[in-house]
C-alpha cells in the first residue's frame, strides 16, 4: 500500500470485528511512528494501549460515570462559525441516514452516541495524553503522529476512529492507566481494529471541500 492508498482509504470506523490486534504489530507501529515530525524534538505524545480484561475494566467505568466538569478541554472552539457547523452537520446527516436514523429520533441517536464509551467494539484502545504545559505547536505534533499511527494501521490492514468524545472522561481514564490528572492533559482516544466493512456506518460517502476553498498557490 502506498502513502497515497492509506490516505484515501483512512477513514474512521464505527464497527470492529472482535478479532484481537496481535501486540507485536502494534509495537511496530508505534516504534515507527515515533519518526514523525516534532519541533524543538520534543517528541510531547505518550500514550497506553488497553486491550482485554483491562480495556473492559475502563469502559465499565465510562459508562457508568457522568462526564466530567470541568471539561478536559473545548472540542468545540467557542465562536465556531456556520461554514464549520455545516460541515459537521452534513456528516452527521450521512452518518445517520447510512443507519436508517431519523433526525427525530432521539432514542437511537443517543444509543449511537454512547457506542464512543465501548469504542464502537473495536478490540484495542490507544490513550492519548501530554504534559499539561504542552502548547499549541505540541498538540500539532502529537496529531502529526496520531496521523503516522492511522496511516501505518492502514499499511497493516487494520482500521481506526479517532475519538476526541473520550476527553469527557479524561480524567476517570488517567486515573484507570496510572497517570497523573495534575501534570498531564488527556487528549483523545484512538480505537482500532479490523473494521466490519460491510457495516452501513462504515459505508456512507464521505465529503471534503474542494482544496480550492482552503489552499492558494502564489507565484507558479
Amino acid at each position: 500500500m502506498n502513502v497515497t492508498d492509506a490516505i484515501m482509504s483512512r477513514r474512521s470506523v464505527r464497527a470492529f470485528e472482535e478479532r484481537a490486534v496481535p501486540q507485536d504489530v502494534l509495537r511496530q507501529i508505534m516504534d515507527t511512528a515515533r519518526w514523525s515530525p516534532s519541533g524543538c524534538n520534543f517528541q510531547p505524545w505518550e500514550a497506553t494501549i488497553l486491550s482485554g480484561a483491562p480495556l473492559k475494566a475502563l469502559q465499565d467505568k465510562i459508562c457508568a460515570a457522568a462526564p466530567q466538569s470541568p471539561e478536559e478541554y473545548a472540542v468545540t472552539p467557542a465562536g465556531i462559525t456556520p461554514t464549520y457547523m455545516a460541515r459537521l452537520q452534513e456528516l452527521g446527516a450521512a452518518m445517520y441516514g447510512a443507519q436508517g436514523i431519523e433526525r427525530s429520533d432521539a432514542d437511537r441517536r443517543a444509543d449511537f452516541v454512547t457506542q464512543n464509551n465501548l469504542s464502537f467494539g473495536a478490540p484495542a484502545l490507544l490513550l492519548v495524553y501530554f504534559p499539561r504545559f504542552m502548547g499549541p505547536p505540541q498538540w500539532s505534533d502529537v496529531g502529526m503522529w496520531m496521523q503516522s499511527i492511522m496511516l501505518l494501521l492502514r499499511e497493516a490492514g487494520l482500521d481506526s476512529c479517532p475519538q476526541e468524545y473520550l476527553s469527557l472522561h479524561g480524567k476517570l481514564i488517567k486515573e484507570h492507566i496510572g497517570v497523573s490528572d495534575e501534570s498531564h492533559i488527556f487528549f483523545c482516544g484512538l480505537a482500532i481494529g479490523y473494521g466490519k466493512h460491510e457495516a452501513p456506518v462504515n459505508g456512507f460517502t464521505r465529503q471534503r471541500v474542494p482544496v480550492e476553498d482552503h489552499v492558494q498557490f502564489i507565484g507558479f
